[in-house]
């Protein structure tokens, strides 16, 4: 018994290999190169994504459960239609914010300068440190939180020095009163057809006059309420891209944060057409559309003049 004992415990060795030798052999054991772990893959939020064969963005978003819209918002210079095998993709984490009208929050990344930042988005890297004056650019730590100005995008700087050899300006004038609203001018449809108010026109905690927000499913598009003509159909700081239509009494209809635009500038509309596709919101991390309707300019309430 003892003899067996010790045979066995000598060929115990030689088992294990050959259970080695076995595991190499089959594919589901074999740990590429350059791979961490066979068992599991690094997280793509907060890293770069190499473009291999048959990818697309909508894959590459969906492995990194980020919407589509936010991956082509921290990638402006990559063109979906034309991916290139080796071509490097940034995921975003969810502290950085891209709204379609800047300025971006970025988390610094290994190997990062502000030259670099400003490269890739397409500004300077003056426009930068002048949004992140408490950083030192020269001793950037990965992890940190910069705002990275758009192009057209004003940063934020200290206050200047003022200027007494310059005239005071004068105060905006006050639009004229336009009068009662026409009593013709009810009973407009909704700019959506499935929504939900997440706020009310009126004026907020500060005093500030808000808007109406509606809240959409992804992919729906925000229609006329009215019959009119589209005197502004771009984009604007901080609002995306803005519609605005002109309808007979004095009256505007806005909708803002849209994504593409269904209408141009000088085309007339009848009520329920297409204007634009409801953007998705980074802040807010919804499909969202503000609405906005103005008579003479002024904004008012568009429940005034919605069914």
């Amino acid at each position: 018994m003892a003899q067996r004992l010790v045979a066995g415990q000598g060929s115990f060795p030689r088992f294990i290999g050959l259970i080695a030798l076995l595991c190499l052999m089959l594919s589901g054991c074999a740990t590429p190169a350059g791979s961490t772990t066979w068992r599991t893959a690094p997280p793509l939020a907060g890293n770069w994504v190499s473009i291999q064969r048959g990818d697309t963005l909508g894959a590459i978003a969906k492995r990194a459960d980020v919407p589509l819209v936010r991956l082509l918002r921290f990638n402006p210079g990559v063109d979906p239609h034309k991916l290139a095998i080796g071509q490097r993709i940034m995921v975003p984490t969810q502290q950085e914010r891209a709204p379609s009208g800047g300025p971006y929050r970025y988390q610094v990344r290994p190997g990062d300068t502000y030259s670099s930042i400003a490269r890739y988005f397409g500004t300077t890297p003056g426009r930068i440190q002048a949004a992140n004056r408490s950083v030192n650019p020269n001793t950037l730590k990965v992890g940190y939180l910069l705002h990275v100005p758009l192009r057209g995008d004003t940063p934020r700087v200290a206050s200047r020095a003022p200027q007494p050899s310059r005239p005071a300006t004068k105060p905006p004038a006050r639009l004229p009163d336009p009068g009662p609203l026409p009593a013709q001018q009810k009973g407009w449809r909704w700019p959506l057809d499935d929504y939900r108010i997440v706020r009310q026109f009126g004026k907020d905690g500060r005093g500030s006059l808000q808007p109406m927000l509606l809240s959409a499913q992804g992919g729906s598009q925000a229609k006329t309420v009215a019959s009119g003509k589209v005197s502004f159909a771009n984009s604007m700081r901080h609002l995306g891209n803005v519609v605005i239509i002109h309808h007979p009494d004095n009256l505007q209809s806005v909708y803002a944060l849209c994504d593409d635009l269904k209408v141009k500038e000088g085309q007339s509309v009848s009520t329920g057409v297409a204007v634009c596709t409801v953007g998705y919101s980074s802040a807010t991390e919804r499909y969202d559309l503000l609405f906005d309707v103005r008579h003479g300019g002024k904004p008012i309430d568009p429940r005034t003049v919605l069914r």
